[in-house]
């Protein structure tokens, strides 16, 4: 394994921001998303390419312009040819073929203003690049509303995209998948992938090919509950390296988990932070909050923002904004902390998992059911794993994604996970434990009146 050659390989950036088409909005997230892979991959350090050899067709309706600059640039590659595009994805035609739009794009004819994704495979078919890596971070549906990118991104539709001796990486494979989400700089998948090479993978390779960038994102993206991508490789090209592990100098031995605060951590934090905590269990969830948001801007002056007394301050923080009654805006603090607690502490740390746990349960509270459900779902799988089917926190789990599929109307899966519940809780706990009453009250709710379950936070 080797990282391609500067000199002899070449990088496409295609990306859509601006649609004169109503019916397509626009993706501000994509203009920086395009901006920041190219520095990040031109960088004179640690990039694939001198910025000579980056072209960058961004916000570029023209699309004879669009395909001269492919053209050119794929026939140059012989080493290394990567193509990124972001954006909307239409589908139309018979043959339901797959268009990438572009600012002229229309959504209702895209046949006739978009770069159709088999004219982009053709072109990079001849090129004389020996390793081809096509990224698509969009979706395949026409339905675009609002910041999202509806398609069907199922494993059937992935044979269009194969390209002979490459490595085709696509963003979802999901319906109605948003691109974007609110607060984040970049489009999800890409800025994911934009912090995978920034900041490396502790416990990775010194040399990260496009198969390990792939994993990593499938693991942090379930973890998130986003859309997970999908991939499709030929030959030899899943080996290519995309750039060097930027966390591999500074890889270390695992470490036994931390203890609940770390001995650097003064003692008086610790004492705030508990006593916040303890205020909201009782109830006092608004005034918790408030000093729990104190406590984390001192832990972050005084012991650094990656320190994991101020990940906990901060999950700690978000969690009592839920409870107050700020379920969105506590979803909202949880999701970069989920992001930066997979990259500090790995995707199976209890921290980790715990704060996955809040963000579906804020969602929920937000009335976004669906998506509470898909990650409880996703965090069910991994907390049986690695904590064990039979675990406390595992059967919370358990109850939870039940409350939330109830309230979601799928009133017998609900039913059929509650029963699961309560015979386990019976057999581990003892009927007359709080848990196993508040599970089979559940039930008996749900069972006689069908009007959904109890609050469970």
């Amino acid at each position: 394994m080797r990282l391609p050659d500067r000199g002899r390989s070449r990088i496409v950036l295609i990306g859509a921001s601006r649609y004169s088409d109503p019916a397509l909005p626009g993706l501000p997230a994509v203009a920086r998303t395009v901006t920041d892979l190219r520095d990040l991959l031109t960088d004179p350090g640690h990039g694939l390419v001198p910025e000579s050899h980056c072209t960058v067709l961004l916000d570029d309706g023209d699309l004879r312009t669009v395909g001269d600059r492919l053209r050119s640039a794929v026939a140059d590659a012989e080493d290394l040819l990567l193509v990124h595009y972001a954006g909307h994805g239409l589908v139309a035609g018979r043959r339901h073929s797959l268009y990438l739009a572009l600012p002229d794009s229309r959504w209702a004819a895209p046949e006739f203003n978009s770069l159709e994704y088999d004219k982009l495979r053709d072109a990079v078919l001849d090129s004389p690049a020996a390793a081809k890596v096509v990224v698509l971070d969009c979706c395949f549906s026409g339905r675009a509303l609002g910041d999202s990118l509806g398609g069907s991104g199922t494993a059937e539709r992935l044979g269009q995209l194969e390209v002979a001796g490459s490595y085709v990486l696509t963003s979802a494979q999901r319906d109605q998948v948003a691109l974007a989400l609110p607060g984040e700089e970049h489009t999800a998948f890409s800025g994911r992938l934009i912090r995978l090479l920034r900041d490396g993978i502790p416990g990775g390779p010194e040399l990260l090919t496009v198969d390990d960038l792939y994993r990593r994102l499938r693991a942090v993206m379930a973890a998130e509950g986003l859309p997970t991508p999908l991939n499709r490789s030929a030959g030899s090209a899943h080996a290519v390296a995309l750039g060097t592990n930027r966390a591999f100098t500074t890889t270390a031995p695992p470490e036994p988990p931390a203890p609940a605060f770390g001995a650097s951590a003064p003692p008086e934090l610790r004492g705030r932070h508990e006593r916040a905590v303890a205020r909201g269990k009782a109830g006092d969830w608004a005034g918790a909050a408030e000093q729990l948001r104190e406590t984390v801007e001192a832990q972050t002056r005084l012991l650094g923002a990656e320190h994991p007394d101020t990940l906990r301050g901060r999950q700690s923080h978000a969690h009592s904004l839920g409870g107050a009654g700020s379920p969105a805006e506590a979803a909202e603090l949880l999701r970069p902390l989920l992001g930066d607690q997979l990259r500090l502490l790995g995707p199976d740390h209890e921290d980790t998992l715990r704060t996955r746990q809040f963000l579906a349960v804020n969602l929920g509270e937000a009335g976004r059911r669906a998506e509470a459900a898909g990650m409880l779902r996703a965090l069910l799988a991994d907390r049986s794993r690695v904590l064990g089917p039979d675990h406390r926190h595992t059967l919370r789990t358990r109850h939870l994604l039940a409350r939330n599929l109830a309230l979601s109307g799928a009133e017998e899966e609900a039913r059929t996970l509650l029963r699961e519940v309560v015979a386990v809780r019976e057999r581990v706990l003892g009927s007359e434990h709080p848990h196993t009453r508040r599970a089979r009250a559940d039930l008996a709710d749900l069972t006689e009146a069908g009007d959904g379950v109890r609050e469970v936070r």
